[in-house]
């Protein structure tokens, strides 16, 4: 029988492995490369990056539906749903990529009964299957937004 402390070693030894079999760890002759990605004209000047593209996968941060010209969330829900939108499919586009390269989404919404309503608009944006996706009941948001919005997109 193993010791408390031989299991949590072999167990971090087992973490640090299994992402190298899976060919996922760069090495001095396969480095991944890295590359970030902004749009444009920004609405908020914040220490993030709009993306990140790492080989084929790119991950897009948190956005808010924010309108461009004020900064500030839209009085109409549905506005706000389509910047969000608009804003995660720009960020996309300057990987080369679009909604339907998605294959992971997350919705945070302090009011989850916006369901259907996000719903309505959001199915309007892909040509494709939909990406797997979770729409988390959420604390508020900043600047008052109603979503916010992260995911990671892979390109075949």
């Amino acid at each position: 029988m193993l010791s408390r402390s031989e299991v949590f070693a072999l167990a971090i030894l087992l973490f640090a492995a299994v992402p190298m079999v899976l060919g996922t760890f760069s090495s001095p002759a396969n480095p991944a490369k890295r590359r970030t990605i902004n749009l444009p004209n920004r609405s908020v000047q914040a220490p993030y990056s709009d993306a990140v593209l790492v080989g084929n996968t790119l991950y897009l941060a948190g956005r808010l539906g924010l309108d461009a010209k004020t900064g500030k969330v839209p009085e109409d829900l549905e506005q706000e749903i389509r910047l969000l939108l608009d804003g995660i499919k720009a960020t996309l586009g300057e990987a080369g990529m679009t909604m339907d390269d998605l294959v992971s989404v997350q919705v945070f919404c302090p009011d989850l009964s916006l369901y259907d309503k996000f719903n309505a608009v959001y199915r309007s944006y892909f040509t494709k299957d939909f990406p797997a996706r979770a729409f988390i009941g959420s604390g508020l948001l900043l600047r008052g937004a109603h979503f916010e919005m992260q995911a990671i997109a892979v390109k075949p």
